[in-house]
């Protein structure tokens, strides 16, 4: 792997397996008594957040924690950053600080890229998502997700046939899917109303309907896009039934997949808009699966781009040394 993960595009093939070979072999610290290994031990991961998401930050603690890093977490708000402080000056406190790794939220898209481009960190940057550009750590826990529950947790995503619904204009998660996902070597089909897709969308590599209903019957998963109503300055449809109506996942159109065909969601979630309740807590749904698989994926992450001296999974006598 690069020393930075800034977008699902700069994962080759081998580099994405890689991540989630790792993500499997870790998963499995979850299942022991003792959840932590000393692989990054000494070393320092700071969490910088300019925008909310207590789910991402605290995914990203726990993987840093069960890897033995120290970890700093840093809120924009009410930081010196509200008082006027720059990215610059930020990053330059952090590596003052020893930073190692810098798991960065920012609201601006490429703030991400700046920093890691920059010169001002000599440490590993991870985009924890940007603006609406990327989210790739996102990308790679939901192929980890498909993988298992389509794959046995075994290879790749060829042929496997896979429709993200919604608000793609303003979503970050489904950019990087679609990459991630045509790397591994899905089809990948984006379905939403005109005015939910961004310009230039023709370029993806991905194909494009309207219809949800005619993509469903050859889906082997469904990605709901939560509608990011708070990026919404105009009108980008009539009304929230209509929306629903038209684009949103029911009893009826779940009933329209194959039956091995699984529900997901990056969430956090608007039931009874984008997805029915009953659909979000039906079996074929993967949504608490995605925050579980959330951590393990993050780890792999931080110990691939660290380096981890120790081995990625260690015998139970190293994780008793750890405690």
């Amino acid at each position: 792997m690069k020393r930075h993960l800034i977008s699902a595009a700069d994962l080759t093939r081998d580099d994405a397996l890689l991540v989630l070979d790792t993500a499997e072999e870790l998963a499995h610290i979850a299942e022991r008594p003792i959840k932590k290994l000393p692989t990054l031990r000494g070393r320092t991961v700071v969490n910088l957040f300019f925008e909310d998401s207590t789910r991402t930050r605290i995914s990203f603690e726990a993987a840093a924690k069960r890897l033995s890093a120290d970890v700093i977490n840093f809120s924009a708000k009410g930081s010196s950053v509200s008082k006027g402080e720059t990215l610059k000056d930020t990053a330059l406190t952090l590596q003052a600080m020893g930073a190692d790794a810098v798991v960065i939220r920012h609201g601006a898209s490429g703030a991400p890229h700046t920093l890691a481009n920059s010169g001002w960190l000599r440490g590993s940057v991870v985009n924890a998502g940007d603006g609406t550009h990327e989210h790739p750590t996102q990308a790679l826990l939901d192929a980890f997700t498909m993988r298992r529950r389509l794959n046995d947790g075994k290879g790749d995503l060829e042929g496997r046939r896979i429709t993200i619904v919604g608000d793609v204009l303003h979503s970050r998660v489904a950019r990087s899917n679609v990459l991630l996902l045509a790397t591994l070597g899905a089809e990948v089909t984006l379905v939403a109303p005109p005015t939910l897709l961004p310009i230039g969308v023709e370029t993806w590599p991905c194909q494009v309907s309207y219809d949800i209903d005619s993509t469903l019957a050859k889906s082997d998963a469904v990605m709901m896009l939560r509608v990011q109503r708070e990026r919404m300055n105009a009108s980008y449809f009539p009304t929230e039934r209509e929306y629903s109506r038209r684009y949103g996942l029911d009893e009826k159109r779940m009933a329209a997949l194959p039956e091995h065909a699984i529900v997901m969601h990056p969430g956090p979630m608007n039931r009874g808009m984008e997805i029915a309740a009953n659909v979000a807590d039906s079996p074929r749904s993967t949504i608490v699966e995605q925050v579980t698989n959330g951590v393990s994926v993050r780890m792999a992450v931080l110990y691939l781009l660290l380096g981890g001296s120790e081995p990625a999974v260690t015998t139970t006598a190293t994780e008793e040394n750890a405690k």
